[in-house]
């Protein structure tokens, strides 16, 4: 069987300017990044305004599991299948990051016959946003520090300085550095550390800006550190954001490429769902949403995480509404949370499955307690059988929702077909665009909107805050910052914080350990639990398997 790159490689794409003629784009209305790839004037958007906007499938996923869920590639599949049906559909995505590529994933461009191409340009360098992304935020990291060597006019306490480095790469020792070593020359020593690029707030503004503006006026708002009066203090007192409005301005632009089957995707922006809001840009969605009949999105992880932040928060503040949720299931995967061995995944077993279901449920009754209408589609797998299906079939009856066979691993678009189905008549039965019940209203406490997430989605008995996150919660709300949304930064395993309580766990506590304030981005990020906004490589990262022969092809990309 071929490998999803030799799968991707044997396919032949269609220049990109079919794909953008496919979208009645004009030349002048994109820029060519050679033959398959190119950037969408963001500006389209505000002309294109007073146009109707097409149906937002929003496709997320049960609690993830190292058996696999195969969100992506059923987004993709999903996008190909409703325009075999005759759909003007758009495929909207996340970029992926190069430190899962080289740690586990191994590739994150959806997989089988459902993918997105060219597959390696998607995986490794694209058209090279997040690399502008890491030199924006490094460029505030430089600039904070001279500030402070020059003389600290502003008078920033060097133990105080929130604003980390970051570089998109997994490598856990960076997490904690000591710098400005070396005397009075090479700065002031300090504490220090480095964040993953995905989870810098830049990349959190990048893909909530609705235009260069708003994105230059979001990077002012961002607090790097506080003055030894505790005072805050903001990217703009030190004059960084035009610069980094500058370094940003390209990668602004919506990246377009196609699926294997030609249909047109847009992939732009990519912040992590465990460790900030994961959704792909609002520019994306909405330039998608003007161009397409009906486009097809993803949220990062699993419902509780990915979809929780996409309506929370990124439809929140920009007032998109899905008109239907694709919820991924596997029954591989429903049986690693029923407590079935890995090596015993292959093997049917009813009994395991129905111990997992518990997880499918609770994801469906929120996505449902959103005010949404739900599918639910079963990613197969060879090893699937009849009766454990029949199993996941009976859940969704029992709960009302619509459930379906999604094969387009091995069949494409034509794989989806009855995942698509059941998509556009739950969509062609609305009267109008779902009205969405937010799990909190904006006026309420920073304390109680965690309280809110944490009962409400987890389903936590109770929240214990570390005394630190208290004071933090408080000095926020101080300063004016109480009315923003809640990022919750947990693992993406579990309901809870604890990654080894699988399915729906019951009778546990989550524990606030620490907050950050995104001023600039518009939320407040809640860590809990073991998580890390720096990972490491796993004992065999992806790396090693990946290559590159004297004809310049790549291979290990999955």
């Amino acid at each position: 069987m071929k490998t999803d790159i030799e799968i991707a490689q044997s396919t032949q794409m269609a220049p990109i300017a079919e794909i953008a003629a496919k979208l009645g784009l004009q030349e002048e209305e994109y820029a060519p990044y050679g033959r398959y790839k190119a950037k969408i004037d963001h500006r389209l958007v505000a002309r294109m305004a007073g146009q109707p906007d097409g149906k937002l499938i929003l496709v997320t996923a049960i609690s993830p599991t190292p058996a696999g869920e195969g969100k992506t590639t059923t987004s993709v599949g999903l996008a190909d299948a409703l325009t075999a049906l005759g759909k003007k559909t758009m495929l909207c995505l996340r970029e992926p990051s190069l430190g899962p590529v080289f740690g586990v994933k191994g590739g994150a461009a959806g997989g089988g016959y459902a993918q997105v191409v060219p597959m390696e340009d998607i995986n490794l360098h694209f058209t090279g946003d997040l690399h502008a992304i890491g030199a924006a935020n490094n460029l505030l990291a430089a600039l904070v520090d001279n500030h402070i060597y020059q003389g600290n006019a502003l008078g920033i306490d060097p133990r105080r300085v929130t604003w980390k480095r970051c570089i998109d790469m997994n490598d856990r020792q960076l997490r904690f550095v000591t710098d400005g070593l070396g005397g009075k020359a090479n700065g002031t020593p300090r504490e220090d550390g480095f964040d993953i690029t995905v989870a810098s707030e830049i990349m959190a503004i990048f893909c909530l800006a609705t235009d260069l503006a708003d994105l230059k006026a979001r990077l002012s708002r961002i607090v790097v550190g506080y003055t030894y009066a505790g005072e805050p203090v903001t990217a703009g007192e030190i004059h960084a954001a035009g610069a980094l409005a500058a370094l940003l301005k390209d990668a602004f632009d919506p990246n377009l490429v196609q699926t294997l089957e030609r249909t047109p995707a847009i992939i732009h922006g990519g912040p992590f769902a465990n460790i900030a809001h994961g959704c792909n840009s609002v520019i994306a969605t909405r330039l998608s949403a003007k161009l397409a009949d009906y486009v097809v999105t993803e949220a990062g992880f699993g419902a509780d995480l990915g979809a929780e932040k996409f309506l929370d928060i990124k439809c929140r503040l920009s007032g998109l509404r899905p008109s239907a949720v694709v919820l991924v299931a596997t029954v591989r995967a429903l049986k690693h949370h029923g407590g079935c061995p890995k090596d015993a995944l292959s093997v049917p077993s009813v009994e395991y499955l129905e111990k997992g279901l518990p997880n499918l449920a609770q994801h469906i009754e929120n996505m449902k307690g959103f005010g949404l209408p739900v599918v639910v589609a079963v990613n197969a797998f060879p090893t699937d059988t009849a009766e454990e299906n029949e199993a996941i079939y009976a859940l969704c009856a029992k709960l009302g929702v619509p459930c379906a066979l999604s094969e387009v691993f091995a069949k494409g678009g034509e794989g989806g077909k009855a995942v698509a189905e059941n998509v556009l008549a739950l969509i062609d039965a609305q009267q109008q665009v779902p009205e969405l019940q937010f799990t909190y209203a904006s006026d309420v406490g920073l304390k109680e909107k965690i309280l809110a997430v944490c009962k409400n989605i987890y389903r936590a008995d109770d929240v214990t805050f570390s005394a630190a996150a208290l004071k933090s919660l408080a000095q926020y709300e101080q300063m004016g910052c109480g009315n923003l949304p809640v990022c919750v930064a947990k693992t993406q395993y579990s309901f809870s914080d604890d990654a080894k309580l699988l399915a729906a766990p019951k009778g546990f506590v989550m524990n606030v350990r620490d907050v950050r304030l995104s001023a600039g981005a518009g939320f407040v990020v809640v860590i809990m639990g073991a998580i890390m906004t720096m990972p490491g490589l796993p004992k065999k990262p992806a790396a090693e398997n990946i290559d590159l022969d004297e004809n310049g092809k790549i291979s290990g990309l999955f």
